[in-house]
């Protein structure tokens, strides 16, 4: 099977994850796709290809002739982003000819300055009303390929390969179950990064907030000086961050405050933030905003109106991976042998591999191939996938 074969047919099982349910998985489609993976390993003949009760699926193939060579880990996960929600139809785009690209229900995708660099590409794209899902099973699919490959008889030389596919890293939590001792990897690489060639190794420090707001409501007609809306104090709570410090308007190492979910009325509203700093000092000092902001509104409108719910996500990755250069070196000598110059930026969001590195796994991220993720214009070149698993392959 080829890795477009592959990624067509992971892309139409439904993973979004839901970080309203608290179960391990989050959303039952993450176990068929699960399933599906550990038996499509056993059929290569990986005996230990299993899943666990909580979806983790974990699989390595034995060293050949490779004495002495590191167990390296590759690493992907199943879920995808409920950034457009509904079930994925993915369209292929032949010889793309470097033009405005228009989708099946009249999306169109262009204005991006990497398109033209696509031409003559065969590419993946939606149908417009749904994200592809390339981040990340545009991974999965590489490293199944890769499996394949390196369990066929005339495979090359290799240390032993431990592979693992985890679910929810869309919401936080790929890693909160991760046995990095069943893994058995000395060190690994997240195959969830964006366009060829991408070599990440630092990371956001990351947090979630939740802002709940109590009001009082009163009729209207005799609300003066009794009603106390809280969504208005929510908005007012909004309004007092920086607007400058949003992602629309930050770039690089720039971190961010970002509304992503609001609901409300006048007795009770809450607000959904996310907060970003690759600066572990900034960081803190971002979380530390959050706070006098609410402490200020609570002096104003009275104690217990604004609550603050902040919790930690991941840390940035670069203070582990930098200790270990080697891993660093191997990545650029394998994109390099493959003809590709590796891009090393910082990833303005987070993977897996950003909690795994705290938890004694080294795990720089590697690209996929993938463009625009999380949205209806996402799309990955068929050649980017192909490469990819060479690079991979180069690892070993």
């Amino acid at each position: 099977m080829t890795v477009l074969e592959r990624f067509l047919k992971y892309a139409r099982v439904e993973t979004t994850s839901c970080e309203a349910n608290e179960c391990c998985p989050s959303t039952p489609g993450q176990k068929v796709l699960g399933g599906m993976l550990a038996e499509e390993l056993r059929s290569m003949g990986i005996a230990d290809a299993a899943m666990d009760e909580h979806g983790y699926v974990y699989a390595s193939i034995p060293a050949k002739g490779g004495a002495g060579k590191p167990a390296i880990g590759l690493i992907a996960h199943m879920d995808t982003s409920d950034g457009v929600k509904g079930p994925t139809d993915p369209q292929i785009i032949r010889n793309y000819d470097g033009g405005a690209i228009t989708l099946k229900n009249g999306t169109v995708i262009d204005g991006f300055d990497f398109l033209p660099a696509l031409k003559g590409l065969d590419l993946v794209v939606t149908a417009g009303d749904s994200v592809l899902g390339a981040d990340d099973k545009a991974g999965v699919a590489e490293i199944m390929t890769l499996c394949e490959r390196m369990t066929a008889p005339d495979a090359p030389d290799h240390g032993k390969i431990c592979v693992a596919f985890t679910p929810d890293e869309e919401i936080g939590r790929g890693a909160d179950l991760f046995d990095v001792q069943r893994f058995g990897a000395d060190f690994a690489y997240t195959v969830d990064g964006g366009a060829l060639g991408e070599l990440e190794y630092e990371c956001f420090n990351a947090a979630s907030c939740r802002i709940t707001v109590k009001g009082v409501n009163i009729h209207p007609g005799s609300a003066k000086n009794q009603m106390k809306n809280a969504s208005l104090i929510a908005m007012e709570f909004a309004g007092m961050l920086p607007a400058w410090e949003r992602p629309e308007h930050t770039e690089g190492y720039e971190g961010f405050y970002h509304l992503a979910g609001m609901r409300g009325d006048e007795e009770l509203a809450e607000l959904y933030y996310i907060v970003r700093d690759h600066d572990a000092a900034k960081f803190e000092a971002r979380k530390e905003t959050v706070r006098r902001i609410a402490a200020y509104l609570n002096e104003r409108y009275g104690a217990g109106t604004v609550e603050a719910t902040l919790k930690d996500s991941y840390r940035n990755m670069k203070e582990i991976v930098e200790q270990h250069p080697e891993i660093l070196e191997r990545a650029k000598k394998a994109f390099l042998d493959c003809g590709i110059e590796p891009v090393i930026s910082p990833i303005r969001g987070g993977t897996d591999g950003a909690r795994l590195s705290y938890m004694g796994l080294p795990c720089p991220n590697l690209s996929t191939g993938g463009y625009n993720y999380h949205g209806r214009k996402e799309l990955i070149p068929v050649r980017s996938m192909e490469k990819m698993v060479e690079v991979l392959e180069k690892l070993f």
